[in-house]
């Protein structure tokens, strides 16, 4: 065995092979991967070997896609098979809202390139003869996916990454992970040390263990998971092409046809934990024990629903143990705090997902880039919040859930509320309907007395939309209060301060008393925060970002490197806040306060210190609605005594709480782009806009070079808000924006501007064709409907409400 290493590879599964693959791919041909045992020994042997590029985050479906893609090329490079069956994917739909999500998938594949198409249920059944269509209204059919053979596949990674270089290690138990001064590490074996420049756990049914190693907590938790082979059906006999793999939305099960016949899984609801505490050193090729009894009324649905599947008897059955994270995403990326040590597991789909994982990881590794947004991957969208308790709730309800719609108005209950602001109980009083961010409880919207505080699960207008369109009316007529604690909030301090920031930021550093947007770039060029930054005194700055991304920046503010003379640490749980928008906010807040907020003393972007009622409070002129507003910041010991003299003082002037949903509608009224929905890593300050936000004339600042080179090129597409025709329903996120019947671009986000009438798409079309006025169409749920761009706001559009 090797003594030393660029990089050691813990784990022998698909992912792990993978990612040493890709290593050796980009040139870092001293790599090792370390197995304590078989390689595919944990999840990977027993896993069915499906593959899809069925996803509803589009970049996860761009990754599954290349990964289906890869198989062909790492064949040919390993002279090993990888047992592969591409027969394509076959979604079925029993209810309305299960074929309005297929629709949306089919939407967006117009975009993503994937051959995708509606089918009837005759068309279906030439798919798969087996499936019984009195139970089904619809279905969907991709070309891309099938099933592979998961030891022949992870066998041709290995033999692949090998004839690159890289080399394994089977049967040799990592024992301990020490970091030396210079932060590359002494990883210790049953064999001896292997001294790493980095290190990276893909240890599958062990990541929880190897994370353990070096001070870490990951959110992972292994499921049992149970399919089926059945014996050789007649129904197949003399087919000259397999059946198409088919998932089962109702019936939460998926089948494929295995030799003569069908395998059959389930994610039953009550799925079982498998060893919550600690996963056993010696487990290795094993199966669990199965458990029929539980599982018969879960199989049973797939004998009715596939009723040739009942008339022959099992051939073998399979309950092995497969990780999950909270949300059923991988966990990927680089560690905050730990230096050289990358993660990738909880990959519970490792051969759709693997080859993308490996490609992103090595990208990340070798160029502090993964090439390509993977925000809803990344391990940073975590954070302390995460406990094992958190883990141990949320991983069964995603298994349970892993087959059922996720609507986009839809909140899951598991491990709920966790994270509370001060005034979590008077909002829900007040009749809150609560969504969870970054595990923190905020308003989506208010119930009005006499209504219940609930929401029907739908991809359609729900009772909620009368609701919010009240919110944002009071907002635009009078005054509106919404919560912004689950904003993301970082203080930096230190003599250093505006130097680093400087660097750190493409905007120019505003002076004290002045708050200003601030975009954040990577080397490349690309938007990785879209901020707003206030310089409270010459060594000390206030920065809101958004809540989900408190981790992901923290992790960014960490490798940009702070200079001793330089403190940056999180405010999430230090600071609460409050929004008030609307023409009556200035003398709302006048009421409390004894500076002045005229126009002329208080202008836009100012930022000060002073007392609001009760609470000593950071107070700018700011906000997400376009209307003349406030940002207010208090400590959690006087935020329940700001909200209530915020209520007292605001009865005066009809004050309304709004929530998250009102605040949606109100800033696409104004052409606002928000970041995770609008703006990714994936996107350029002039493909944004954001450029406008960027001082050019500075020495330097991250990612200077790429943005001049695109100022001077051009930007490729743009951002831009569209006004679409009005039915039943707005876009949800991705869906193609086509133009004579070619997709020429995608939708962001979206969402009906109550005070201008209209349903509005955020998204991207080419440069070329971002003209105001012109046309596209966008299918939304298979309506392909009408849709016109904006380039100035359609509230306000000189903002002089903003200014006011």
């Amino acid at each position: 065995m090797r003594a030393s290493a660029q990089a050691v590879i813990i784990g022998g599964g698909v992912v792990g092979a993978s990612v040493l693959y890709h290593l050796a791919k980009i040139g870092w041909s001293d790599v090792v991967l370390l197995e304590k045992s078989e390689l595919t020994s944990g999840s990977t042997w027993h896993a069915a070997g499906g593959m899809h590029t069925f996803n509803g985050e589009a970049n996860i479906s761009r990754l599954q896609k290349y990964t289906i893609d890869l198989y062909r090329e790492i064949e040919a490079l390993s002279g090993q098979s990888c047992g592969l069956h591409p027969n394509g994917g076959l979604m079925l739909a029993a209810t309305a809202g299960e074929l309005d999500s297929l629709r949306l998938i089919c939407s967006r594949a117009r975009y993503l390139g994937m051959e995708t198409e509606m089918v009837s249920l005759a068309q279906a059944l030439e798919f798969n003869p087996l499936i019984d269509p009195s139970h089904f209204i619809g279905a969907l059919w991709r070309a891309d996916g099938g099933h592979c053979d998961p030891s022949g596949t992870t066998q041709a990674y290995v033999k692949a990454a090998r004839a690159l270089g890289a080399s394994v290690e089977r049967f040799t138990r990592v024992t301990s992970l020490t970091q030396r001064r210079d932060h590359s590490w002494d990883v210790g074996t049953d064999k001896g040390i292997v001294h790493a420049e980095h290190v990276v756990n893909c240890a599958g049914l062990w990541a929880r263990e190897v994370g353990h190693m070096v001070g870490i907590e990951l959110p992972v938790l292994a499921m049992e998971h149970h399919y089926l082979i059945t014996e050789d059906l007649p129904e197949l006999a003399g087919r000259a092409q397999e059946i198409v793999n088919t998932t089962d939305y109702c019936g939460e099960l998926y089948m494929r046809q295995e030799r003569g016949g069908a395998l059959l899984g389930t994610y039953e609801p009550h799925g079982v934990v498998w060893s919550p505490l600690k996963t056993p050193d010696d487990f290795a090729m094993q199966l669990l024990p199965e458990d029929f009894e539980r599982l018969a009324p879960y199989f049973e649905v797939g004998f009715r629903h596939f009723p040739a599947l009942g008339r022959v008897g099992i051939r073998k059955a399979v309950n092995g143990p497969f990780t999950f994270a909270p949300d059923g995403n991988p966990l990927v990326g680089p560690v905050r705090g730990v230096r050289n040590y990358w993660v990738a597991c909880a990959v519970m789909a490792g051969f759709s997902q693997g080859g993308g994982i490996g490609l992103v990881l090595s990208r990340w590794m070798k160029e502090n880039d993964p090439g390509q947004d993977i925000l809803s991957m990344d391990v940073a969208r975590f954070g302390a919040f995460a406990t094992p308790k958190y883990t141990s709730i949320k991983v069964p309800e995603n298994y349970a859930r892993r087959f059922r719609l996720a609507y986009p108005n839809e909140e899951l209950p598991a491990a709920r509320p966790v994270r509370r602001s001060p005034i979590y109980a008077q909002l829900k009083a007040a009749g809150a309907v609560m969504g969870a961010n970054f595990g923190l409880e905020h308003a989506l919207w208010f119930a009005p007395a006499g209504t219940a505080p609930a929401e029907t699960p739908s991809y359609r207008r729900s009772e909620a939309f009368p609701i919010v369109r009240a919110e944002c009316q009071a907002v635009r007529g009078g005054v509106g209060l919404y919560e912004t604690s689950n904003y993301g909030k970082y203080e930096i301090t230190g003599r250093g301060a505006r130097a680093w920031l400087d660097r750190v930021f493409a905007c120019r550093i505003p002076p004290p008393g002045r708050l200003c947007l601030a975009p954040m770039l990577n080397p490349a060029g690309r938007i990785v925060g879209d901020l707003s930054l206030a310089c409270l005194a010459d060594d000390r700055f206030l920065i809101i970002g958004s809540g989900f991304a408190e981790e992901f920046h923290m992790r960014w503010f960490s490798r940009a490197e702070p200079p001793a003379d330089v403190a940056v640490r999180s405010a999430a749980s230090t600071l609460c806040g409050v929004s008030l928008a609307g023409p009556h906010s200035r003398a709302l807040l006048q009421s409390l306060v004894r500076i002045e907020l005229a126009a002329s003393a208080f202008k836009l972007f100012r930022v000060t210190e002073t007392a609001v009622g009760f609470a000593p409070a950071i107070v700018t002129r700011a906000g997400f609605t376009g209307e003349l507003g406030y940002e207010i910041w208090t400590t959690p010991d006087y935020f329940a005594s700001l909200y209530e003299d915020l209520r007292a003082a605001g009865a005066e002037f009809g004050l309304t709480l709004f929530g998250g949903r009102a605040l949606s509608s109100l800033r696409l009224e104004k052409g606002y782009g928000s970041f995770n929905k609008d703006f990714r890593p994936d996107y350029t300050p002039g493909e944004t806009g954001l450029d406008r936000f960027v001082d050019f004339n500075k020495a330097d600042f991250t990612g200077k070079a790429a943005a001049l080179a695109e100022r001077a090129a051009g930007a490729r597409r743009r951002f831009v808000v569209l006004e679409v025709a009005d039915t039943d329903a707005e876009v949800v996120g991705y869906e193609s924006i086509m133009q004579d019947g070619a997709a020429v671009g995608y939708v962001t986000s979206g969402a009906f501007g109550h005070c201008v009438g209209k349903s509005l798409a955020a998204g991207y079309v080419p440069t070329g064709l971002a003209r105001d006025g012109a046309r596209f169409e966008i299918d939304i749920l298979g309506d392909v409907r009408r849709a016109s761009v904006r380039l100035a706001p359609l509230y306000d559009p000189a903002g002089a409400r903003l200014r006011s």
